[in-house]
């Protein structure tokens, strides 16, 4: 699984690269008026990219410190009812009865 991994993140890290290379011009965004900013296209295709990951991120960072919790809450409450849940009776042999008393015991 992690050299599959690994093969996703560099064929990514090669399109952006190649993708790079060939749009290496700069171009102007105007933020509002009066405020215009001159940078690179690969520059603001990475920051557009990087600004829709974080809130994705950040959602699956709550989502996975919620079901740690929750997992950790159901481990300690069946810890809690094993330690402290009572050990069953001992199961007692029935008392002989007056025929099983008169019979005699098989010879070996």
């Amino acid at each position: 699984m992690q050299v599959i991994r690994t093969i996703v993140w560099v064929v990514l890290l090669v399109a952006l690269l190649l993708f790079s290379v060939n749009n290496w011009i700069v171009v102007n965004v105007k933020i509002w008026e009066g405020l215009i900013l001159e940078t690179r296209l690969p520059a603001l295709v990475v920051i557009a990219f990087l600004l829709g990951l974080l809130p994705m991120w950040l959602l699956h960072l709550a989502a996975r410190w919620r079901l740690k919790r929750r997992i950790s809450a159901l481990e300690n409450t069946v810890r809690a009812t094993t330690v402290t849940a009572p050990a069953p009776a001992p199961v007692e042999s029935p008392a002989p009865t007056a025929a099983d008393l008169s019979r005699e015991p098989p010879v070996p």
